[in-house]
């Protein structure tokens, strides 16, 4: 089942939330907290004994920031915490779609907490403009069918907490 934006209220599960016109029917929109380029390789292994995760450059900005063809790392200013009875999706918003860039996003278990990061991929060959706070992503809740036996407790929980 997935979360409509009422119940999505109630459990509290997204903090720092801007403005109302984020709270969608049903998701929450996600905005730009911060841009950066990637400026190394990573590696992936099967049991994250040899996990390297790329080194990239915060791009700093006032107002707005244009961004050329390519793959840069967001890091969202909402504070997501998933429930034990919940796991959530992000898809990019329509219109980043529209000015032919995407998000692409991993799954938020039961038990993540923090600031999450995505990939943001700018194909459109002119570029994009991005505003500070800029709606990218909308997270999509759905109700698991028991609650979860174990909980996130992965590297990345606690993220990017300010």
């Amino acid at each position: 089942m997935i979360l409509p934006k009422h119940m999505i209220r109630e459990k509290k599960v997204v903090g720092g939330i801007m403005h109302e016109s984020q709270m969608q029917p049903i998701g929450v929109d996600l905005t730009l907290g911060e841009i950066h380029a990637f400026e190394g390789a990573g590696r992936i292994d099967f049991d994250n004994s040899h996990r390297v995760l790329p080194k990239t450059r915060k791009m700093e900005f006032e107002n707005e920031i244009r961004l050329e063809k390519g793959c840069y790392k967001v890091v969202f200013n909402e504070h997501v915490s998933i429930p034990s009875d919940c796991a959530a999706f992000a898809y990019p918003r329509s219109s980043l779609l529209r000015c032919a860039a995407d998000m692409h996003c991993a799954v938020w278990d039961p038990g993540y907490d923090g600031r999450s990061e995505a990939m943001l991929v700018v194909e459109n060959p002119h570029g994009i403009v991005l505003e500070k706070n800029a709606k990218l992503a909308q997270l999509v809740f759905v109700k698991l069918l028991e609650e979860a036996r174990e909980l996130y407790a992965g590297a990345y929980k606690g993220e990017n907490k300010k």
